[in-house]
């Protein structure tokens, strides 16, 4: 097991397609983990989801976030952030990131479609500042 630079764990969650799982607090302070799309703006995770979801409430009450990204097969590995999420509803930096969102994992010429879907009305934008971040690739090696 090797831990990864910041140059190699960048790399590896903007690589292709792979979705994060992200888990917030509720309320009653037991943790909720969904899969979720994401993107890396430099220092922070951002994502969109709907405002009234458990998602968007309990992020609204409670920041604090973590998101594992990883490769299910061998050799693994995985890069794992936690931090603290802001919420904006600002229709520009939603319809922005939403369309942003939809071109890594459905393609460009879904660009449109998914910033209307993904940073429309009920939606809010989640940037998530990266506190720390552990990551490790080669596990079974």
């Amino acid at each position: 097991m090797r831990k990864m630079t910041e140059q190699q764990w960048r790399a590896f969650v903007t690589h292709g397609t792979r979705t994060g799982k992200l888990s917030i607090v509720r309320a009653d302070g037991s943790p909720h983990v969904t899969p979720v799309w994401f993107l890396l703006d430099g220092d922070d995770i951002v994502l969109t989801t709907e405002k009234n979801g458990v998602k968007g409430r309990n992020l609204a009450r409670d920041g604090r976030f973590a998101l594992c990204v990883d490769e299910d097969r061998p050799p693994y590995a995985f890069v794992l952030f936690q931090g603290r999420a802001e919420i904006s509803e600002d229709p520009d930096d939603m319809l922005h990131w939403g369309g942003l969102l939809g071109a890594r994992y459905m393609g460009d010429d879904r660009v449109q479609e998914y910033a209307a879907r993904n940073g429309g009305p009920g939606n809010i934008l989640v940037r998530g500042r990266i506190d720390k971040v552990i990551a490790f690739d080669g596990i079974a090696d």
